[in-house]
């Protein structure tokens, strides 16, 4: 339905993700949010429409992944994205019909015995440039496996993407094979194993292919193996501009949520840098370049997922100190909220509903004052699926006409 009421004007949205930014009480009974020192968000909580939102269901910890489908305006129920894709995508490497794509670790393993054991899963980490020549080493060795032609892409740090590009279109459910993680040190590597007859055709190609890259890695000190995640294929979705009339950029430093936008079809744009600052620098010049602006802020969820309650307030302050520059832009539609929550209590993703803060002409306003988990209950959006922050931004930016006579 929402499709057949969009209108076309000259509004633009902006969509501000502080991934991770719901919390749970730390201090004094306090959560991140209650403690920081955020007279700027403060201001705008009070002219704002509030609220939380669900990013999958209730007691659902979402992914990443379905957490920004969500908030794009696809049911991640019914859109179920595999992490390789979104690596691929977000490396800039291109995926077809006939494509695999898969997230790799470099890792550190022993061989005993005729047995290889995993001693580090993430190779002790190592540098972003050290992953970029070993991968280099990779693309120059393995171009082919069989008649399957083998692309690599060195992401952060210890991962790398990988596709594997077969001469023919593949069947849905492919991709229906094990992670080879075997997600605790000491163990041996999992063997890929397909779940239906074209999954294993594959895994008997990523078999190979984990062979003959553990040849050329053999010699590497730290990564000397790779492990294999999320194998997935590329899905069947329309883009964001068919369905919400909206040219959309996305502002991402991580490659996982450019792949996430790409895939919907968003335009990924070059941040000079990795700051948050950069970030600004870059929307500011987008800024007469299209209707939509995704701009994803990573920190708030990494300081979640290492307990560091302390960081996450620190840099949810650095942000509101921020926010000045942004509200210059004058957006006419402005949402900040977060994919999911990452608690720091509890490290990790949780099923928590997530504050939303949305700024328009055509709000009520003044039923909270601060942006905080607890004065977003309060608000006037309420509870609400993820799946409709979209229809509330088009609304709110006169994109929807009346739906009946």
């Amino acid at each position: 339905m929402l499709e057949h009421l969009i209108q076309k004007n000259s509004t633009k949205i902006l969509l501000i993700v502080l991934d991770g930014i719901g919390g749970l009480p730390v201090n004094n009974g306090k959560t991140e949010l209650e403690i920081a020192n955020t007279p700027n968000l403060d201001q705008l909580a009070k002219e704002s429409a509030l609220g939380l939102h669900l990013p999958v269901d209730y007691g659902i910890t979402p992914g990443s992944g379905p957490g920004h489908l969500g908030i794009f305006g696809y049911d991640p129920l019914e859109h179920q994205i595999g992490r390789g894709i979104l690596e691929a995508l977000g490396l800039g490497l291109t995926v077809k019909e006939t494509d695999i794509a898969i997230r790799g670790n470099y890792a550190t393993v022993e061989y005993q015995n005729g047995n290889v054991i995993v001693k580090d899963r993430r190779a002790g980490r190592i540098s972003t440039e050290e992953n970029k020549r070993i991968t280099q080493k990779l693309k120059e060795s393995i171009k082919f496996i069989d008649d399957v032609e083998v692309f690599l892409e060195a992401g952060m740090e210890h991962r790398l993407a990988i596709v594997l590009r077969f001469p023919q279109s593949l069947p849905e459910h492919s991709a229906l094979i094990n992670d080879t993680d075997p997600q605790k040190e000491g163990k041996s590597p999992l063997e890929p194993v397909g779940k239906n007859e074209w999954s294993q055709k594959v895994a008997s190609v990523v078999k190979k292919f984990l062979e003959r890259a553990s040849e050329v890695l053999r010699d590497e000190p730290r990564a000397n193996y790779i492990l294999l995640r999320g194998f997935s294929q590329k899905p069947k979705m329309k883009s964001f501009e068919e369905r919400f009339g909206l040219r959309a950029c996305a502002i991402a430093v991580y490659p996982m949520y450019k792949g996430l936008a790409s895939l919907v079809g968003m335009d990924v744009v070059d941040v000079q840098g990795q700051s948050l600052d950069d970030q600004i620098n870059t929307l500011k010049e987008m800024w007469n370049e299209y209707d939509f602006f995704f701009l994803h802020v990573k920190k708030t969820d990494s300081y979640g997922e290492d307990g560091n309650w302390e960081g996450k307030v620190k840099f949810i302050e650095e942000f509101d100190s921020k926010l000045p520059q942004i509200l210059a832009l004058n957006p006419d539609v402005l949402v900040i909220t977060g994919d999911h929550s990452t608690p720091s209590v509890l490290k990790g993703h949780s099923w928590h509903p997530v504050p939303v803060l949305l700024k328009s002409p055509y709000v009520l306003g003044m039923t909270s004052s601060r942006f905080t988990e607890r004065e977003c209950l309060r608000g006037e959006l309420g509870i609400f699926p993820a799946k409709k922050l979209i229809n509330l931004m088009l609304a709110h930016s006169l994109r929807l006409s009346k739906f009946g006579a």
